[in-house]
């Protein structure tokens, strides 16, 4: 419930509107659906790595053991500032949908008073996180299936509301892709802030009880559930929203395509109380995010990859000062009061995105090669609890998909002949992060590619 918690939120709430304005419906599924079948692979690999070693850091840790040191020092960094950026991403969105009732209000007055419930919310045992997190992402659930059901029923003309004429599937048979295959490849990004977050079931394992049976459990319906939500919640918004209608573009408003359905529909409550589900769901990632980006933290200075301090823990076993320091990246909501709320938001969506995909492409590698090193250490595949499926088919085309999103993230800058350099300066700004920190901190401890006999498979070498 944690994983759904976390990823369920902006990217379906808000980005996919943008991501049906700026490819069509046709091309808004199809990047869904293959960035849904990159997501797969990579948590049948996740979910092997953690249910055979479940710690806390996960990604920095299966990244140091089985590839190198200083990647393992990169990712885990990575994933830190990925989901601190995430936080500040979340309470910009609630900001703009807070905005739906209260025009004029102050926006820093709310992205601070939002980061104080966070606060106080992970101050709490991890036991209370977890259940805060189990009926948030209740909600929902509820929610986005209360939403597909409405929305299908208006698609087929049997709930008419008012000014809306039933156009069945016109809109996605007409013209699924309006601007072209390639569009497909400029929302790419979105779609995959959509799905980050399903990673969060790897940081959990470590706190869970009996991980190697809740882990698979948990890996083997995540993913369904989410694209079961996903595709048909799009689906629905493609059929009764036109993509050309200017309130998709998420970047530019203050109501959710979810909320423009409901308006739709003739349920104007509805409208209201549905853009009350969206800001508890955006908080409620953002909630996700402020607990992964802090046992992230954690966990580095554990290792001695951060500073000491960072490893404390209280009586009730909460890193407060990773926490602390995790927050302060909730600051950059703020910066909505000076630019703009939606630039502000647009912004930290790429500045997350392209941070989230190099996680995944290194959750990939390090699956990739703690396989390999497995086999060359004569281990039997009987004894992992559980077995990632189509090794090594998944971990590959997952790497191979994580780099074209990478590169296909320029597309989305260039529109009309113009390039928008702000956008993929904004967009690609963790990748040089990543080799800087990567190559950096290999340069000052001499690492090398390890070689695959001398890999640690077991959490207790």
């Amino acid at each position: 419930m944690i994983s759904l918690g976390g990823s369920i939120g902006t990217g379906l709430f808000l980005a996919s509107g943008g991501a049906i304005y700026n490819a069509g419906p046709g091309g808004a599924l199809l990047a869904y659906g293959l960035i849904g079948i990159m997501v797969y692979f990579l948590m049948t690999s996740l979910g092997e790595m953690a249910t055979h070693m479940p710690v806390s850091g996960t990604f920095s840790t299966y990244a140091s053991r089985f590839v190198e040191p200083s990647f393992g020092f990169a990712i885990g960094w990575n994933y830190w500032y990925n989901w601190a950026i995430t936080l500040a991403a979340e309470l910009a969105a609630a900001t703009l949908i807070l905005k739906f009732w209260l025009p004029n209000s102050s926006s820093a007055l709310w992205s601070g008073l939002f980061l104080l419930l966070l606060i106080a919310l992970n101050l709490l045992s991890v036991r209370s996180y977890g259940e805060s997190e189990f009926w948030f992402a209740m909600i929902k659930i509820v929610t986005v299936i209360v939403f597909i059901i409405i929305g299908l029923l208006m698609v087929l003309g049997i709930w008419r509301g008012d000014g809306i004429e039933s156009t069945g599937f016109a809109n996605l048979t007409d013209n699924p892709f309006p601007f072209g295959i390639l569009a497909v490849l400029g929302v790419f990004m979105a779609a995959g802030f959509s799905f980050q977050g399903t990673e969060l079931v790897g940081v959990a394992a470590g706190e869970s009880e009996n991980p190697r049976r809740n882990v698979p459990r948990a890996i083997r319906t995540i993913f369904w559930r989410i694209l079961l939500f996903y595709m048909l919640a799009i689906l629905v918004i493609g059929l009764l929203i036109p993509h050309t209608t200017e309130e998709l573009a998420s970047g530019e408003i203050a109501t959710s395509p979810f909320t423009i359905v409901f308006e739709k529909a003739g349920l104007s409550i509805a409208a209201s109380v549905m853009n009350a589900v969206i800001l508890t769901s955006l908080l409620s990632a953002g909630n996700s995010g402020l607990y992964a980006s802090t046992r992230m933290l954690y966990v580095l200075a554990k290792e001695g990859k951060a500073p000491r301090v960072l490893a404390r823990l209280n009586k009730r076993g909460i890193p407060v000062p990773a926490l602390l320091v995790t927050s302060a990246f909730g600051l950059l909501a703020f910066f909505a009061s000076f630019f703009g709320d939606g630039v502000v938001y647009t912004w930290l969506l790429n500045a997350s995105g392209m941070t989230g995909f190099i996680v995944w492409l290194g959750i990939a590698i390090s699956h990739y090669r703690f396989r390999r090193a497995w086999a060359v250490q004569g281990r039997s595949l009987d004894e992992l609890p559980y077995r990632a499926k189509w090794f090594p088919f998944g971990p590959l085309l997952a790497m191979a998909l994580c780099a074209l999103v990478i590169i296909g993230q320029f597309i989305g800058g260039v529109s009309g002949g113009k390039v928008d350099w702000m956008y993929i300066a904004a967009s690609y700004f963790g990748l040089p992060l990543f080799l800087a920190i990567w190559l950096g901190h290999k340069w000052k401890h001499k690492t090398k590619l390890l070689k695959l006999e001398d890999c640690k498979l077991d959490a207790e070498e």
